[in-house]
């Protein structure tokens, strides 16, 4: 069985992420969205929310799985044994910073990565900029599956 790991922090998880997984799923026979804990981090959802809103937007797609790690992403896998770790890329910048990141993971554990594009109809979304339309009482719907909803 294939199995990819799509780490991140999900602060909200957008239409680009949905568009990463959605097509990953074609490609793997399980992914599974897994969300850094940081501590250190400030998130403006928690993790219950960011993990409901993932398994509400894929409840009826029995390929995704969502889990919480704390750690190095390899470890996880290495815990998991997850052979592959999945990443979207939206530019050009994405690219060399991933690269980076996926040079120093194949030097820790024999996990490769593997990148897809995103969609040219999602490639400008970032959760920071959901974020930031949010706390500026923007429509932030566009943006985000229908399950992300700000009370």
């Amino acid at each position: 069985m294939k199995r990819a790991l799509f780490p991140g922090s999900f602060d909200p998880i957008t239409l680009g992420h949905v568009d990463i997984i959605t097509r990953a799923a074609t490609l793997f026979d399980e992914v599974i969205v897994a969300i850094g804990v940081n501590a250190d981090k400030k998130y403006m959802f928690s993790l219950d929310q960011r993990k409901k809103f993932i398994e509400d937007t894929f409840k009826n797609e029995p390929k995704v799985k969502v889990a919480t790690y704390k750690g190095l992403t390899v470890d996880y896998c290495k815990e998991i044994d997850v052979p592959f770790i999945l990443r979207g890329l939206r530019n050009p910048a994405d690219f060399e910073f991933e690269k980076a990141i996926a040079h120093t993971n194949r030097d820790l554990a024999p996990i490769e990565t593997v990148f897809l594009l995103t969609s040219a109809q999602t490639s400008y979304i970032a959760s920071s900029i959901v974020r930031d339309v949010i706390r500026n009482n923007g429509d932030y719907t566009k943006l985000v599956p229908d399950a992300v909803r700000v009370d």
